[in-house]
């Protein structure tokens, strides 16, 4: 199955049913910082964590990302991934 199209306008990155805010955005730039590919584990640990964490957790409810069982773990999906790429410096 394809990844979902995205299209970006100004500062949200939609994608079928999902927008994206800027703080998501910042939060997949994060995985991007670090060239996380889907399925690879990032952790987040003390003020980025605390920065990121309510993003994150819209991005799992989004089906961008999957938290794991490690504290402070997320790994992207496929889609995650696709959207990671898309969100700007």
């Amino acid at each position: 199955m394809d990844p979902p199209q995205l299209v970006q306008d100004e500062n949200v990155i939609m994608s079928e049913n999902t927008a994206l805010s800027a703080a998501e955005q910042a939060a997949l730039r994060t995985f991007r910082m670090y060239l996380v590919t889907p399925g690879k584990m990032l952790c987040f640990f003390g003020p980025n964590l605390e920065k990121h964490e309510a993003a994150l957790d819209k991005l799992t409810r989004k089906d961008l990302l999957r938290k794991d069982n490690f504290k402070g773990a997320w790994s992207l999906t496929d889609a995650g991934y696709e959207a990671m790429k898309t969100c700007g410096e």
